[in-house]
């Protein structure tokens, strides 16, 4: 922002023109003053703007600019602040490809629901993924707002609806009505999705985004009234699409090949049943027969 209010003493047109903060940056570095371009910079703009039309516009717009002329020393303050920006922002996109990289190892389901940034803002704030999924989800619904929460409790108001969550853009969508409706419904399914992320042994996106699509009929829902699909039909189509691609195994704890998994126990015949009751009951029997021991009487020590 700062860079293009100086700029724009300079060049006012180009804000106009390049909406985009990165490519203003780089066509700030590469131009430097606007009296140097001609058509024969025409290629190389349209490898910065990505835009052949724009490159054009910024040469015409170059030579019947109403700007006012740029001193060196103001030329060069103005490349090196261009330079950082430039800098600034391509680390921020190293950020976040890196907690991309991170929430896709980590908690994959939770990321394809509510995305990269909502989704470890969450993990963080409860203190980790395990933490996470043992909250209920009406913890997970107000995580982030526990200030507004105990004012609320203490005056005897109203309490928040949503926390961290309302940066999602489930809730953004929804009308000012439905609000507190959809932050219990995305809390909820924020809850399943950071347990099976939790506690499953083969990290799958399958079950965020089936949990996303039931977002998205639940939007619906509260719009025209279409009605959505239950949550059992929608769990159940996930887990047989992993069976089929070998990996899930229902309450067997195991590896993708199922090389792992443990045996079941063998079932037992009604002999062995009927044996074993039959001891148990001799061994009541035989404590209800066995006589109560008195308690010892302790003498009494003499005076001397």
């Amino acid at each position: 922002m700062r860079l293009k209010e100086w700029f724009s003493w300079h060049f006012p047109e180009l804000t106009k023109i390049v909406n985009d903060n990165n490519i203003f940056t780089k066509l700030v570095f590469f131009i430097g003053n606007r009296e140097t371009i001609n058509d024969e910079m025409k290629e190389e703009l349209t490898a910065i703007v990505l835009d052949d039309e724009k490159a054009q516009q910024i040469i015409d717009a170059a030579k019947i600019s109403m700007g006012q002329e740029l001193l060196e020393t103001d030329q060069l303050q103005i490349n090196k602040f261009a330079t950082r920006c430039n800098e600034l922002i391509e680390f921020r996109e190293s950020l976040t490809e890196y907690l991309r990289q991170r929430m896709n190892a980590v908690a994959p389901n939770l990321s394809a629901l509510i995305g990269d940034i909502v989704g470890s803002k969450l993990i963080s704030h409860a203190g980790g993924l395990t933490n996470l999924s043992k909250y209920p989800a009406s913890t997970i619904q107000i995580l982030g707002a526990e200030k507004a929460l105990f004012r609320a409790l203490k005056t005897k108001g109203k309490t928040p609806k949503y926390g961290l969550i309302f940066n999602s853009t489930f809730i953004g969508r929804a009308q000012q009505k439905n609000k507190g409706r959809i932050s219990r419904y995305l809390a909820n399914k924020c809850a399943i999705a950071s347990r099976v992320d939790c506690f499953s042994e083969t990290p799958t996106t399958k079950f965020g985004e089936s949990l996303k699509g039931q977002m998205e009929e639940r939007l619906k829902f509260l719009a025209n009234g279409a009605k959505p699909r239950r949550n059992k039909e929608v769990m159940g189509e996930v887990i047989d699409e992993l069976k089929k691609e070998g990996l899930f195994f229902g309450d067997k704890v195991g590896v993708a090949n199922g090389d792992d998994a443990e045996e079941e126990e063998p079932k037992k015949s009604k002999k062995d049943k009927k044996d074993k009751k039959r001891k148990r009951s001799e061994v009541i029997e035989s404590e209800e027969e066995m006589p109560e021991e008195k308690p010892k009487k302790k003498k009494k020590k003499s005076k001397d």
